[in-house]
């Protein structure tokens, strides 16, 4: 892949990392000072958004610094970010298990819900994670499962929050509380399905794999 791609690339996760951790930082801080636990546990989970992205801009770092010392070393980097993004697969799993497990948990022992201030907490991620996924797409970029990693992961957090929008917005209205839970399920069902085409991809590179 060639440096001006990586640079371009690299950039990207930047500017994603940037809007994420202001978010993070905004998010528990107000959790903080308000009370909030949904704003608080938002923030939490937005720190982990970070780390993973943050993965993937150190993975640009290396290559585009083992390419400058040696060009001829281009094209055995694409493992580099294929690894990146296997990792970021799995922790792409990993997330959508916990939503699973703690959805699952949540239908067997309901608990109350403020309604109005678990969906703001829900818009401000949407509207943050539309923004990081309009920065990280690219259609000509299917070859490097580093970037489709960092843009699977915001994809992924926009769908969870688009998701807990609608369960949550059903739940107030109809006064049932488990239609959030299923509307998480269902969400984490999807991710499962793309974080799984991720491993797939990019095993098959680290693989050697046609």
């Amino acid at each position: 892949m060639e440096d001006s791609t990586l640079h371009k690339n690299q950039r990207k996760t930047s500017w994603v990392i940037a809007i994420a951790a202001l978010t993070m930082l905004a998010e528990i801080f107000f959790g903080l000072s308000s009370g909030s636990m949904a704003l608080l546990a938002d923030g939490i989970h937005m720190g982990s958004h970070v780390l993973a992205i943050g993965l993937s801009w150190l993975a640009y770092l290396i290559v585009r610094r083992i390419t400058a010392k040696n060009p001829d070393n281009a094209e055995k980097t694409d493992k580099i970010l294929s690894f990146s993004g296997y990792n970021s697969g799995l922790i792409l799993l990993v997330f959508a298990g916990i939503i699973l497990v703690e959805a699952i948990g949540r239908i067997n022992n309901p608990v109350d819900i403020n309604f109005r201030e678990a969906i703001l907490v829900a818009i401000i991620g949407l509207v943050v994670n539309i923004v990081s996924a309009v920065l990280l797409h690219n259609d000509k970029s299917h070859s490097d499962h580093n970037l489709r990693a960092a843009y699977l992961h915001v994809l992924a957090d926009a769908l969870t929050s688009l998701s807990a929008i609608a369960g949550l917005t059903a739940a107030m209205i109809w006064e049932i509380a488990y239609i959030d839970s299923i509307a998480a399920i269902l969400s984490s069902i999807v991710i499962v399905v793309w974080s799984v085409g991720l491993l797939k991809a990019s095993g098959k590179v680290l693989l050697d794999l046609k």
